[in-house]
C-alpha cells in the first residue's frame, strides 16, 4: 500500500479521542455522558414529516428537493438565518454575505482551506473542542493554547500568544464553551474582535450553543463587535432544528465569502438542498420559537438534575462549572485520578464520559478532568449514571 500523507499522523491523538467518543454513544446498554447530542424528545419529527408530507410534490418544492442547488444555499434559509437568528443578536447581515454549510465543521474545514499552510498557527482555549483540533491538524497548522481563567479564554495571554507566534486565526467558543461550558464576559468578546482587528488576525467565532440559555443574561456575540471584518461567525442548526440534518451557516465578511464559495464548489458543490428547503419552512411557517422554547425547556431540566447529582454523588473536593446553557460541564476531580484510566473501568459500570486530557493540546494537562454531557440522557438516567460514576470515583480515592 502507498503510504498515508504526514496529515494523517499528526491528527492521531485527536482521532482516538473521537473513536472513544462514538464508541460509548452506540452502546444501547452505557449511560453516556459522553455525545453532545440534544435530546431526542426535542426532535421536530412530527413537524418535519407534515412538512415533507406538503413540499415533497412536483407542485410544490419537490423537484428544488432534489435537485442540484446553489453553492450559497437555499435563499429563504440564508434569509431566515439573517432576520431570525442575526438581527436579534444585534447583527444587521445581508443573506448575501450568509453561507449554508455542512454542519457546524464545515466552516472550520473551508476556513483551513482558505488561510492555513503547514505550519501555520492557530491559537486556541485550553481545553478546546477536540473534533475542530483534529480539523485543524488534518491542515498541519500548529494548536497554541491560550490561558483561560473560570470566565473563559484570558486577553493579555491571547496577545501575547499572537506577538509570540504570529497566528493566522484564534479559534473561540465563546457561548457555553464546549468542553467546558463556561460564557466569555462581554467585556472580554468585545477585546477579542479588536485583537483581530488590531493584529490583522481572523478570529474564528463558533456559537453552536448561543439559543440554549436556561439562565443568565443573553450576550451579543463577538461578531456584534467586529468592526474590519476580521471576525468570522460559525454557527449551526445542529442544537436547534436537528443534527442529522447537516447544516449550519458561516456569516462574514463579502471578501471571505465570496472566496468561500469558490472553496466550497471545489469541496462538494453545494449543500444538500432537501434538509435546507425542510428548515427553511421550519423558519418561515413560525415554528421555531415554540420549538426553542420546548428545546430549552427539556435541556434546562437535565442541566438541573446533573448540577443536583454533582451535589449528591461527587466526592468533596471535586470542582464543577454550572453552565447557564448548552449542553456541557465540566469536572475537576480531587487529588490525582487520572480520567483516562478511570474510564475503563466506567465502561465496566456502564457509564461513560469523555476524559479530559483529549481536550487539551499541552500534552500533560487535563488528566484528572471530564467532559460530562446532559443533552440526550434523561432525568433518570443522569440520576442512575451520576451515582455509578460517583461511586467509581470515591472508590478511587
Amino acid at each position: 500500500m502507498p503510504e498515508f500523507a504526514p496529515r494523517i499522523s499528526e491528527m492521531e491523538k485527536s482521532a482516538f479521542v473521537l473513536r472513544k467518543l462514538f464508541n460509548a454513544m452506540n452502546d444501547p446498554e452505557t449511560i453516556s455522558f459522553g455525545g453532545g447530542a440534544p435530546a431526542h424528545e426535542g426532535l421536530p419529527v412530527e413537524t418535519v414529516q407534515e412538512l415533507c408530507n406538503e413540499l415533497m410534490t412536483r407542485s410544490g418544492r419537490g423537484v428544488e428537493m432534489l435537485q442540484y442547488g446553489a453553492p450559497m444555499g437555499v435563499k429563504d434559509l440564508r434569509e431566515a438565518v439573517a432576520n431570525k437568528l442575526l438581527k436579534p443578536k444585534g447583527i444587521d447581515a445581508s443573506a448575501d454575505n450568509i453561507m449554508i454549510v455542512n454542519g457546524g465543521l464545515e466552516t472550520m474545514n473551508l476556513m483551513c482551506q482558505l488561510y492555513i499552510n503547514p505550519g501555520d498557527v492557530i491559537i486556541v482555549e485550553s481545553p478546546t473542542f477536540v473534533h475542530c483540533v483534529e480539523g485543524f491538524e488534518m491542515f498541519q497548522a500548529k494548536c497554541v493554547a491560550a490561558e483561560c481563567d473560570d470566565y473563559g479564554i484570558v486577553i493579555e495571554d491571547v496577545e501575547k500568544k499572537i506577538k509570540e507566534y504570529h497566528p493566522k486565526m484564534v479559534y473561540v467558543i465563546p457561548t457555553f464553551q464546549n468542553p467546558t461550558g463556561k460564557t466569555l464576559p462581554e467585556e472580554r468578546r468585545k477585546a477579542l474582535a479588536e485583537l483581530g482587528s488590531k493584529y490583522d488576525v481572523i478570529i474564528l467565532e463558533d456559537d453552536p450553543y448561543q439559543e440554549l440559555r436556561y439562565s443568565g443574561d443573553k450576550l451579543k456575540p463577538i461578531k456584534y463587535y467586529d468592526r474590519t471584518g476580521h471576525t468570522v461567525y460559525a454557527n449551526s442548526f445542529s442544537k436547534i432544528f436537528s443534527p442529522g440534518s447537516r447544516l449550519g451557516f458561516v456569516y462574514a465578511a463579502p471578501e471571505i465569502i465570496d472566496k468561500l464559495f469558490d472553496i466550497k464548489v471545489a469541496t462538494n458543490s453545494h449543500t444538500s438542498n432537501l434538509p435546507q428547503v425542510l428548515c427553511a419552512e421550519f423558519f418561515n411557517r413560525g415554528y421555531f420559537d415554540a420549538h426553542l422554547e420546548k428545546v430549552c425547556a427539556i435541556h434546562k431540566e437535565r442541566r438541573d438534575v446533573m448540577m443536583a447529582c454533582m451535589e449528591k454523588y461527587m466526592p468533596e473536593g471535586t470542582k464543577w462549572v454550572f453552565p447557564d446553557g448548552g449542553l456541557f460541564t465540566w469536572v475537576e476531580l480531587p487529588g490525582d485520578i487520572d480520567t483516562t484510566e478511570l474510564l475503563l473501568e466506567a465502561e465496566k459500570f456502564k457509564v461513560a464520559y469523555v476524559a479530559g486530557e483529549g481536550f487539551y493540546t499541552d500534552p500533560g494537562k487535563g488528566k484528572n478532568c471530564m467532559r460530562l454531557s446532559f443533552g440526550n440522557v434523561s432525568p433518570e438516567k443522569i440520576e442512575i449514571g451520576m451515582e455509578r460514576l460517583g461511586n467509581l470515583i470515591r472508590s478511587k480515592m
